[in-house]
């Protein structure tokens, strides 16, 4: 690494020789460099047009903080750093794609690996950073530094002729023989992902088995771990659990709290400047509009964690029943008048084995519904028991004859997938469903639907029974109910485009559906 205090002679040095011998142009121009070499921060305002063309630079007190601690990474003050951040505030811009240029700038020889929860993330960034430093811009001003070498030069890879390179790779991605002087970690969670504790763990090992023995050299080597928090048990609370003390900690919120568990820990001594309760992280960019839309669209739980950096367990239950919204509207006889349904779906959990009598069996059926210009989902009625197979295909003939829905979800695993294929031969609409996560994780990814106030059930007793078991759960004896809803839930964001776009496919689209009235007796 370059001694800093060299690079602090060269560069007064070089100030000295321009006031002799250069134009105000060239003066000016050789000053900026200047104070680009000496300064991340500086460096990220000028190179802004070329890393994001066409965007306003949008300054912030939080870019020149989070340029300072990286600063002081280079210079070795901080070798573990992590940063707790709201989505969308810079975080990847910075660390990922300005920090590795800039410090290629001063020391060409250092060697970077960069890691994300998945290889097309961690490839961007890595492009990103090699546009940078083959831009026009870069090179007028440091083109002589070192040349990037031809034949390591790939999306994933590529190096200088002074040894220094850049590596991307994904949580869990191989690294025999892998190393790096300063190792990004930037989101190794997936966000859909992080209440499987499953995928927590994959992280949590591949951090305590793989990445501790990548550095060069022990003595010298940086991490920096940037993310948004997702769970008590993702990587950052893996931390803090186990090696907090060897680390600096920056925990910055879109909404100031006093109270904040880790706001700071920091060796350069930060403090939040902000000290209102409310009081925005970047109110130019996202003002409390922005914010509470995003807390809407979140859910209280996922908005605590990726906003707040507070992950906690939501008090009263992930689908709590207080968010659950009860049609009481009846016609002149007192009879409930339902509104019109567009859609009518069912959702199915059945028992794990054809032969198994001792496990429920449970559906639920689903009419959507525009309530003030919005897509709604009202429950309609609840099937719950121990059935063998043959009694399990006929109850399933006989709803679909009663209800009529447009599509039937039934969860693809053994005797689902029976009933799949015997529905399908009467040529009664089916969709397979795979889960791609946990039952509490599910619970989770659905939950903001509930919480936004777009689910509602009539009032009925067995409707009351559904809402007490989807309260109770992860705990009580009821998760083929709430399988049943939270699938429901989430086949009914995938159609109509509704918060949270990670949890579903493009490819499950479905046909615009047909109108229909109901009454419910």
């Amino acid at each position: 690494m370059a001694n800093p205090n060299h690079v602090k002679q060269k560069v007064h040095k070089n100030v000295a020789d321009m006031l002799n011998h250069c134009s105000p142009h060239l003066l000016l121009n050789q000053v900026k460099k200047e104070q680009a070499e000496r300064s991340l921060y500086e460096y990220i305002k000028q190179a802004w047009h070329v890393m994001e063309p066409g965007k306003d630079f949008v300054d912030n007190w939080h870019i020149k903080v989070i340029c300072e601690h990286l600063e002081a990474c280079y210079e070795r003050k901080i070798t573990r750093l992590i940063i707790n951040i709201p989505p969308r505030h810079m975080k990847s811009i910075l660390v990922n794609v300005a920090f590795p240029t800039w410090c290629w700038i001063r020391d060409p020889s250092t060697q970077f690996l960069s890691s994300s929860y998945a290889l097309p993330l961690a490839t961007r960034d890595n492009l990103k950073c090699r546009r940078l430093l083959q831009s026009n811009w870069f090179q007028d001003n440091w083109g002589d530094r070192f040349t990037m070498t031809g034949d390591q030069n790939q999306k994933q890879r590529y190096e200088n002729d002074q040894s220094g390179y850049r590596l991307a790779t994904s949580v869990g991605g191989a690294l025999t023989g892998e190393g790096g002087d300063i190792i990004l970690i930037d989101d190794p969670h997936n966000v859909r992902d992080a209440e499987s504790e499953a995928s927590r763990e994959e992280v949590r090992t591949w951090w305590d088995e793989s990445m501790q023995s990548r550095h060069n050299d022990p003595k010298t080597g940086v991490f920096i771990l940037i993310m948004q928090r997702v769970h008590e048990g993702d990587l950052t609370g893996h931390i803090i659990a186990n090696e907090y003390e060897d680390w600096d900690h920056l925990c910055l919120q879109a909404e100031y709290e006093n109270k904040t568990p880790f706001p700071a820990k920091s060796s350069l001594m930060f403090k939040d400047p902000r000290n209102k309760e409310g009081e925005l992280l970047w109110p130019n960019r996202f003002g409390q509009t922005e914010i509470d839309r995003l807390k809407r669209n979140m859910g209280t739980y996922a908005a605590a964690g990726q906003l707040q950096q507070r992950p906690s367990p939501k008090g009263g239950g992930i689908l709590r029943s207080a968010w659950w919204r009860v049609w009481e509207v009846k016609d002149e006889d007192g009879k409930l008048l339902l509104p019109e349904f567009e859609y009518i779906m069912q959702s199915w959990d059945t028992a794990f084995s054809e032969k198994d009598t001792s496990s429920f069996s449970a559906r639920t059926t689903w009419g959507v519904f525009r309530h003030k210009g919005t897509y709604n989902v009202m429950i309609l009625e609840m099937w719950r028991d121990h059935v063998a197979y043959p009694d399990l295909r006929r109850e399933a003939k006989e709803s679909y004859m009663e209800w009529q829905p447009d599509s039937i979800m039934i969860e693809k695993k053994a005797s689902g997938q029976s009933l799949i294929q015997d529905l399908r031969m009467a040529n009664i609409p089916v969709v397979e469903y795979t889960p791609d996560r946990d039952k509490v994780a599910r619970a989770h990814a659905s939950s903001p639907l509930l919480e936004a106030g777009m689910v509602w059930h009539p009032d009925k007793k067995w409707a009351k029974t559904v809402v007490d078991k989807c309260a109770a759960f992860p705990a009580g004896d009821g998760a083929d109910i709430v399988d049943t809803c939270t699938q429901a839930w989430l086949r009914m964001k995938s159609m109509w485009l509704l918060p949270h776009p990670e949890d579903w496919e493009a490819s499950d689209e479905v046909a615009p559906p047909r109108k229909r009235k109901a009454l419910y007796g």
